[in-house]
């Protein structure tokens, strides 16, 4: 217990937990208070999961990079137990308000959203390392957000994440980037910083 309990401390997880579970506590009352539907818009849905994936962006990875690459721990399915857990918390977030006033749905959506974006997240931190690693999905979330695209497969694969609940196309797109994304930050870890 003693090893779980640093490593939460020294990837800053217990502060992560708690600027995500006040972000979504936050983004929940205002749509409440300002909003007369119970279902949020779906922008600020995607908005939503944005913030809630990159905020763990800073758990993943410590403050000494040649801890990153002992062999004294097996550190692929520990990277990959951090993913998984990260991903729980962000999806227990957005699935609890489906019980309340304001609800952030469609649940596959969300959930879509979530592990396309966390596994973006995740492929930024093994490429640009754990600081940079919200850098790739704010960048294609902002651009499906000023550039909606609409009609071929390969515009729908680019705007994945404003896709209809039910579409193949950006649900193969999420799995391929949660999967990737999970594989890629499980064998190389966070980029070393420069």
């Amino acid at each position: 217990m003693r090893w779980l309990a640093l490593y939460l401390r020294s990837r800053r997880v217990p502060a992560a937990l708690a600027v995500t579970a006040g972000l979504q506590a936050l983004l929940w009352t205002l749509w409440s208070v300002f909003s007369d539907a119970r279902d949020v818009n779906p922008v600020m849905v995607i908005l939503a999961v944005l913030l809630l994936v990159t905020i763990p962006a800073m758990t993943l990875s410590g403050a000494d990079d040649a801890l990153e690459r002992t062999a004294s721990l097996r550190w692929p399915w520990r990277r990959a137990a951090h993913l998984l857990v990260a991903l729980a918390v962000v999806l227990a977030l957005l699935l609890v308000t489906q019980a309340t006033g304001a609800r952030f749905s469609p649940v596959d959506v969300a959930v879509r959203d979530a592990v396309g974006l966390l596994g973006l997240t995740a492929l930024g931190a093994a490429v640009l390392g754990a600081a940079r690693a919200w850098f790739a999905p704010l960048g294609w979330t902002l651009a499906v957000l000023l550039y909606p695209l609409e009609g071929t497969v390969l515009k729908e694969l680019a705007t994945w994440q404003m896709q209809a609940p039910g579409n193949t196309v950006a649900l193969v797109t999420a799995a391929v980037l949660g999967a990737g994304g999970l594989v890629a930050y499980a064998v190389a870890g966070p980029a070393a910083r420069p």
